[in-house]
């Protein structure tokens, strides 16, 4: 049974929490003494209701105003399929919040209230969900039964929708009228909508097709721990711990480390303390080498015969700026890449992106939730691939190297084919 992993999305109140507790609910995935709970905290909802948003507002302060602010992070599953759900809170100021919850989303649900149609904030995270290359979107138009069910609304928010979506460049969506608050086309087919033949969210949720793995792509590892025990029995014993990015090895395989570019062979490869003679992502392993290598936390791995990841100081990403401190040229941060961490610094801001029209605009500083396209360089070398190729391998964090505060995410470009490698960073 495969996992979908996926988010929510939408401006203050457009019933993101409430559509959660709904799917929860409705799929039985709530246990008796939650249930008993909610009913408790619903006693002064109308007409006996359980007020479904309760089962996301997990904090005692965000529940007394009445709003989501962190990412609520949730587990379920139905006979079909497991989920993780993120609900992303949606005022504009925790935009760096969705960026969290959508880093390894597979699917993304624009929520939509039919009574305001597309508004500022459907732009600002249907663009963060291109920049995070997430493959699905679902554009729910919520709250239908404020609108009478009207079919011409729905129509006409989907029209404006697909106008917005062209822009980005987003692909895959599918669009759903529905009502959280009432059930409809959630879990169970609604019947004040007949003049809607899709599916349920739930239903979608549960058959839409992922990409799968695949064995041919590049292979990707990057050493987290360098293990050496020294003991009696294991004296010589030396291996290099790390998750299988992507891609495959086996025992045997000619594979170079970066980037230091120095070749051996696989001797052996661990997977649970048992040698196998194949591995693949996303497997934890434990690699063993023919040859004694100056190798540290952060090197990268890869087969020879493979395609080659980028190596280089100079790097070209676009980045969700999320602290409240602007960011300047000349600003010194830490970058962690996976297990890599590097010292680096801003050297140009190329430009911001307006939020409304997605127009490129100049920029000498960034400020909360600006989203980006800017030049880092680095102390050493970094080993990457561009964000569109692999999201693993494409995505960086920086931190502030005084108070070690995450201040941004990035998505990596591809570095042009005439890049070198570049020597004179002084820091």
């Amino acid at each position: 049974m495969n996992i979908l992993k996926f988010i929510t999305a939408g401006s203050v109140d457009d019933g993101k929490s409430t559509l959660i507790g709904r799917l929860l609910f409705d799929s039985k995935a709530v246990s008796h003494d939650i249930l008993h709970t909610l009913e408790r905290q619903s006693l002064n909802m109308p007409d006996g209701e359980l007020d479904l948003s309760l089962l996301t507002d997990g904090l005692r302060a965000e529940r007394e105003q009445g709003i989501t602010i962190d990412v609520a992070y949730k587990y379920f599953n139905t006979p079909r399929r497991k989920f993780i759900i993120a609900d992303a809170p949606g005022h504009v100021q925790y935009t760096r919040n969705m960026v969290t919850g959508a880093s390894n989303a597979d699917l993304a649900i624009i929520l939509i209230d039919a009574r305001h149609g597309v508004v500022e904030q459907t732009h600002r995270h249907s663009m963060v969900a291109s920049l995070m290359g997430i493959p699905h979107i679902v554009a729910a138009v919520n709250k239908m039964d404020l609108v009478d069910y009207d079919e011409q609304v729905f129509y006409r928010i989907a029209a404006d929708y697909q106008k917005l979506a062209q822009k980005l460049g987003l692909q895959e969506i599918t669009f759903i009228p529905m009502s959280a608050l009432a059930g409809d086309n959630v879990v169970t087919i609604s019947e004040k909508m007949p003049w809607y033949a899709g599916k349920t969210l739930l239903d979608h949720l549960e058959t839409i097709e992922l990409a799968e793995t695949r064995e041919d792509e590049p292979t990707r590892f990057q050493v987290q721990y360098v293990i050496r025990p020294r003991t009696e029995e294991l004296h010589d014993y030396r291996g290099y711990a790390g998750a299988l990015r992507s891609g495959s090895f086996r025992r045997g395989d000619k594979i170079v480390v970066l980037p230091a570019g120095i070749e051996s062979t696989i001797k052996a490869i661990e997977v649970n303390q048992q040698e196998v003679e194949e591995a693949f992502a996303p497997q934890p392993i434990v690699l063993h080498l023919a040859d004694d290598i100056d190798i540290s936390r952060g090197d990268s791995i890869v087969r020879v015969d493979g395609v080659q990841p980028a190596v280089t100081q100079d790097l070209e990403l676009d980045i969700c700026w999320m602290s409240e401190r602007p960011l300047y040229p000349g600003d010194r941060l830490l970058l962690r890449h996976n297990a890599a961490t590097v010292k680096a610094i801003v050297k140009e801001i190329y430009h911001k992106v307006d939020v409304h029209t997605f127009e490129e605009q100049p920029a000498e500083q960034l400020k909360l939730n600006d989203i980006a396209y800017i030049r880092l360089r680095t102390a050493k070398p970094v080993v990457f691939d561009s964000y569109k190729q692999n999201r693993s391998t494409g995505s960086l964090i920086l931190i502030n190297d005084n108070t070690f505060d995450t201040v941004a995410a990035g998505m990596l470009h591809e570095v042009p084919v005439s890049e070198t490698l570049q020597q004179d960073f002084a820091i």
